[in-house]
């Protein structure tokens, strides 16, 4: 299918999606009261690992039967009595709950919890992950579970299992259950979107390249074609975070890259003016699409997390931007120094995924909280990103341009 054709029928798709019965969405509601109650779980001795604990939970029906989730968590060393903030940690799309991933946060001080989102073991890695018979329904994105009972299907499953996790690890008596925190990646970054519309027990969540408007212009278009504009609809009505984000009360923190795959800036861009909270941004030029380092690593989410659940140092906060002709700027507050801005911008349109992004430096006005540029001719989008003493970046909203309409600046 060509793109256009593809582009063609995602617009249809769209107007369908603007039309989603209340009823179709009223479906997929979660019992927040049940789910906010600590599951109960199994150790699984032969496969922990130092500081890293293996379990079992108990999870939601599936087919009449219950399930159990597989999961890692760790816990930090504190004094006696002392209790500590925890984070919950939602892989993506061939993952599992991820050893490395747990320790990470661990080490920074978190209580933290990985749990398998599709009924699978983990092998403590990033291959490899069995499914168990006590397990719910396979990912991801259950596009072939659409005519299933709601509570059947795998995004149902995958935010429960979330939000159960977060329940347990909000349990334990050495965790602060008023200071926890979400991040997930890719599939797990869409989830993360879903469920900070569901569990506003968070403070804070943190999707890195997740976003809403799957129907708009993402990878699975194909696949939406395939369904049919019928259940393609109803996919979208249930379980496309756009219908979730609106509701999310917790400051949110956006991480992308500019040429993601799956998850195009449009998307991300209408995503993140949904919920009414504070966001951030953080979007950076060819930022690669991974488990591991690129998703896990990012400094903004442990800075984010250390603001929000620690009384640390916050990230600079955008306070305004806007363009004059060819003149852009942007405004802003910053606890920490911001040290050097940048002006990305790309003279391409088409296919977010391929278009190429140049940067350039703007000038900065520390004092002023300001930094500048003048655009260059063509220009179809631009962004600024501040990046502060800690080498860490916040970026404004992208603004998109008709072709030459700065062109004789």
């Amino acid at each position: 299918m060509k793109h256009s054709s593809l582009m063609s029928w995602a617009a249809l798709l769209i107007g369908f999606c603007a039309i989603v019965t209340a009823d179709v969405v009223a479906a997929a509601r979660w019992d927040m009261e049940a789910l906010s109650v600590a599951p109960r779980m199994w150790a699984d001795p032969n496969r922990s690992v130092e500081g890293v604990e293996a379990i079992f939970y108990e999870g939601l029906a599936w087919k009449g039967e219950r399930t159990r989730v597989f999961a890692y968590y760790g816990l930090p060393e504190m004094e006696s009595g002392e209790k500590v903030p925890a984070m919950v940690l939602v892989h993506g799309g061939g993952g599992s709950a991820f050893v490395p991933w747990v320790r990470l946060w661990v080490q920074r001080g978190y209580a933290a919890i990985a749990m398998d989102t599709c009924g699978c073991i983990s092998s403590g890695g990033y291959r490899n992950h069995p499914r168990h018979e006590r397990g719910g329904p396979g990912g991801w994105g259950g596009f072939d579970q659409i005519d299933q009972p709601v509570e059947d299907q795998w995004t149902y499953h995958a935010v429960a299992d979330v939000i159960l996790a977060h329940s347990l690890i909000r349990s334990l008596p050495q965790v602060d259950a008023e200071r926890t925190g979400i991040t997930g990646i890719s599939w797990g970054g869409y989830l993360t979107c879903v469920v900070a519309g569901v569990d506003h027990r968070f403070k804070f969540a943190a999707p890195v390249y997740g976003c809403g408007f799957l129907g708009d212009n993402s990878t699975w278009l194909g696949t939406f074609e395939n369904m049919g504009t019928e259940k393609a609809r109803k996919w979208l009505g249930l379980w496309d975070p756009s219908q979730y984000l609106a509701e999310a009360p917790m400051p949110m923190l956006w991480v992308t890259g500019t040429n993601d795959f799956a998850y195009p800036m449009d998307s991300l861009q209408k995503s993140y003016r949904l919920p009414w909270s504070a966001r951030t941004l953080c979007v950076r030029v060819r930022m690669p699409h991974a488990h591991g380092g690129p998703g896990e690593n990012p400094e903004e989410i442990r800075a984010m997390a250390d603001a929000v659940l620690k009384e640390g140092a916050t990230l600079a906060r955008i306070t305004d931007c806007g363009r004059q002709g060819a003149k852009a700027w942007v405004t802003h507050e910053s606890r920490t120094p911001v040290s050097r801005a940048e002006l990305n911008y790309t003279t391409d349109s088409g296919k977010w995924q391929e278009r190429d992004w140049q940067t350039t430096e703007a000038t900065l006005d520390a004092q002023a909280g300001r930094a500048s540029a003048a655009l260059p001719e063509n220009v179809t989008v631009y962004y600024f990103n501040l990046i502060d003493e800690r080498n860490l970046v916040v970026s404004s909203a992208h603004e998109e341009l008709p072709p030459r309409s700065i062109a004789g600046k």
